[in-house]
């Protein structure tokens, strides 16, 4: 699904030379759930954007569903990403004066498909995350862990191969983040392949894998437990915070 071979992605400027990825080494099965973590300035957001297809490369070979897209063209970029890759927030990016369904509808328009097919599909997404009843509430009406689900309804209506997914429980207490973590994890196990950019050390080993970033290089690989979960720790963190 996803397999990057000695990705490098190198910023520079007049004076500076910022090396983000260092021969980046990473492959993700069709339906496996990664959790990628690592301390700030690792390269994270850095390999995400690239698998996303926001931003480029300098090295290395990245071949996303089988296709190398080393070279596509812009067009071809923006094409592959509307149709294959859904992105999942910290910041939720809904637009205030918009209701839910209407939100959710502004990336099915831009790829054109006709309103009967996009009512479909923004209902289904907005009943798989439990808000069908609430789409013509705007997201001022609601809590943040449900503008956070309408975020992955606004993803799962394009139908996307797999998600990108940005710190998605960052801005939430922990319970709403294992309430979006459960549904992140009904997506997986539905079909759609997930790689999660996290903090969260518990939400992590829910994950099927992790994945350590330090200094732009993958220095930590190890499978976990199927979704494994230590409620003790998870109890004790959440007592703590209270």
């Amino acid at each position: 699904m996803l397999k990057m071979n000695n990705v490098t992605k190198v910023f520079r400027t007049d004076l500076v030379e910022t090396h983000a990825l260092r021969d980046f080494n990473l492959h993700v099965q069709e339906g496996d759930f990664v959790a990628v973590t690592g301390p700030s300035g690792s390269g994270k957001t850095t390999f995400l954007n690239i698998a996303g297809l926001l931003e480029t490369f300098n090295g290395g070979q990245y071949h996303l569903d089988g296709l190398d897209v080393s070279n596509l063209s812009d067009k071809e970029r923006s094409r592959i990403r509307n149709e294959k890759i859904g992105f999942i927030f910290q910041g939720f990016n809904l637009i205030p004066d918009l209701n839910l369904f209407d939100n959710v509808d502004v990336p099915l328009r831009y790829r054109g498909f006709r309103s009967a097919e996009r009512k479909r599909r923004i209902e289904q997404s907005l009943e798989m995350v439990g808000l069908a009843s609430r789409m013509k509430h705007l997201p001022s009406q609601l809590s943040g862990g449900q503008q956070q689900r309408v975020a992955i309804a606004r993803a799962l209506a394009g139908e996307p191969r797999f998600l990108l997914a940005d710190e998605p429980t960052g801005n939430l207490d922990s319970k709403m983040a294992h309430s979006v973590m459960d549904l992140l994890k009904d997506i997986n196990a539905r079909g759609t392949t997930i790689v999660m950019v996290t903090h969260d050390p518990l939400l992590a080993k829910q994950a099927r894998r992790n994945i350590f970033v330090r200094d732009g290089k993958v220095s930590e690989l190890h499978e976990v437990s199927a979704f494994a979960e230590d409620e003790t720790a998870a109890s004790k963190v959440a007592n703590s915070k209270q």
